[in-house]
């Protein structure tokens, strides 16, 4: 059984059936673009870059509220930094202040006395720290939470207007 293919001839049928879309491909650079669609393109592209404007605008805005949050919790950890120094510092004063007036002492029981004085005082400055510190840090959770809120609130509203 011998296979004839004649690729010539299919060929021929392929260009026939096309012919009529070859033709109207030929003419198609000469077609005139309605202006109505060129206006619509424009627009678009017009809108497109005033969006592209508006998120960029909207991501400026997100990253200066990351930079204030940032900048707000190093300024935060830089406070605390100083004030646990100073405390360290106050409490090895006291501790050098008593040993100094437990080596003055010539009895016993007044060693004794200078000592109970040395730990009430200290009792004292340990309880008035805790409660500053119970305030800072209500103070500082509280401000915090409203910080956030309303650092969401803007990414939000930059976000709905994008």
């Amino acid at each position: 059984m011998t296979n004839s293919f004649d690729t010539e001839a299919v060929m021929n049928t392929v260009k026939s059936a096309f012919a009529p879309m070859t033709g109207a491909l030929k003419n198609f650079p000469n077609v005139e673009v309605p202006e109505a669609a060129r206006d619509f393109v424009k627009k678009a592209a017009g809108t497109a870059k005033d969006r592209t404007a508006e998120l960029r605008t909207g991501s400026e805005k997100v990253a200066a509220v990351i930079e204030n949050a940032v900048a707000d919790s190093v300024s935060e950890t830089a406070k605390m930094s100083r004030n646990f120094q100073q405390a360290v510092y106050d409490d090895a004063h006291a501790l050098f202040s008593g040993i100094d007036k437990l080596a003055s002492a010539k009895t016993f029981n007044e060693a004794m006395t200078i000592q109970s004085d040395l730990m009430r005082a200290q009792g004292e400055v340990l309880s008035a720290r805790a409660k500053v510190t119970s305030e800072y840090f209500g103070k500082l959770f509280a401000e915090g939470a409203k910080t956030a809120q309303e650092n969401f609130a803007k990414v939000a509203s930059s976000i709905k207007a994008a």
